[in-house]
């Protein structure tokens, strides 16, 4: 009897382990380059394994090369045409995680050349897309059904900094809301400036300026994404040219400069490429991408005070992680090799805070984004 009793036991965990790993999933973009080729795909992640496995993919978009999802769950939205010559546009898909499909609803045009990034409310009535060629940020408004109406403010930015060939004009590469979104973060590669709105959620036109409108970074720094800590005291910002990431404590839309510390194992002139920029949901680890020479994951732990102490590095097994995400139970990391044309699973121990891969790799021609949701 004792026997039969392990055995009902053993059972009926695997059931719940299976049924809490199927409810998971990992929207990946990539610079597909046809739009007869498949642009977003979507995954399954186990959460007990960390296996991925391919659920949907949707045609008829064009370099789909950031995603975000709306707080309900309900509707992707992405940068389209990126890297599209004289062109670009934000597009929203809704997603039914019961049929697993994921439906075009609508685009429209990005406000600027080349969007790189998108961030939504967490009332899920405004989308905000960054354009980095132009050097120019976009608000739209959002229907209940996830149709992205035409924005209604453009903002285009024009200054530059000391790098010829990278900082000639302004180069916005992401747009962050604040903890409590009542402020929005754009850090300006071109300019090496954070800059910061108010936004005013209420108002037919949200954005206004904020008093100071931004903060200096180090020259030829070329500040790229940026975070908040979960206790919304801290934020931190990965530069891609300096290959540093730069700590700031925060409160009531101000930063303050706390540290800076490189996400590099050796120092090089050059080719630092330092991308993306995650922690982990307990708030004990932050994690930084760096491209070019290295194609390694910087693990660094957070101190008490915010600042960051380097612990490790991590190869993410393939060459130009643009974006990587980690799953919102915090125990997997998802890397995404646009040179390599793959996706790699890693483990994350909970108490050291290092990486280890799993499972196979996953094969998608210039992946350039993953977005992990649970439902």
């Amino acid at each position: 009897m004792p026997r039969l009793k392990t055995v009902a036991f053993t059972i009926m965990m695997c059931v719940f382990l299976n049924a809490y790993s199927q409810n998971t999933y990992a929207f990946f973009g990539s610079f597909n380059r046809d739009k007869n080729t498949e642009g977003i795909y979507v995954y399954k992640l186990d959460t007990v394994s960390g296996k991925l496995s391919k659920v949907t993919a949707v045609k008829g978009i064009l370099n789909p090369s950031f995603l975000t999802v709306s707080p309900d769950g309900k509707y992707v939205f992405a940068c389209t045409e990126s890297k599209t010559k004289n062109a670009g546009s934000v597009s929203s898909f809704k997603f039914d995680p019961e049929h697993q499909t994921l439906t075009y609803i609508n685009s429209q045009k990005s406000g600027g050349e080349n969007p790189v990034y998108v961030s939504v409310h967490r009332n899920g009535k405004w989308l905000v897309n960054a354009n980095y060629t132009e050097g120019s940020v976009t608000v739209y408004p959002v229907s209940e059904k996830g149709f992205i109406q035409p924005g209604v403010q453009n903002f285009h930015f024009s200054e530059g900094s000391i790098n010829p060939d990278r900082q000639d004009r302004s180069h916005i590469h992401a747009a962050v809301f604040s903890p409590d979104f009542h402020y929005l973060f754009l850090p300006d590669l071109g300019a090496d400036k954070i800059r910061t709105y108010v936004f005013a959620s209420e108002d037919d036109k949200p954005l206004h300026i904020q008093e100071p409108s931004f903060n200096k970074t180090t020259p030829g720094s070329g500040p790229r994404h940026f975070i908040f800590h979960p206790n919304g005291k801290s934020a931190y910002c990965i530069e891609e040219m300096g290959g540093a990431v730069s700590v700031y404590s925060y409160e009531n839309g101000k930063l303050d400069a706390l540290q800076r510390i490189n996400t590099h194992s050796k120092k090089y002139k050059d080719d630092f490429e330092s991308s993306d920029i995650h922690i982990s949901p307990d708030g004990k680890f932050l994690y930084a991408s760096n491209r070019g020479i290295e194609n390694n994951i910087a693990i660094f732990s957070i101190e008490n005070n915010g600042t960051l102490k380097n612990i490790g590095y991590q190869s993410v097994k393939g060459k130009h992680s643009r974006v990587f995400g980690l799953d919102p139970g915090g125990k997997f990391l998802i890397a995404t090799n646009a040179g390599t044309n793959n996706v790699v699973v890693f483990r994350r121990n909970a108490e050291t805070g290092l990486l280890k891969k799993v499972g196979k790799k996953i094969k998608i021609k210039s992946v350039s984004c993953v977005k992990i949701r649970k439902y």
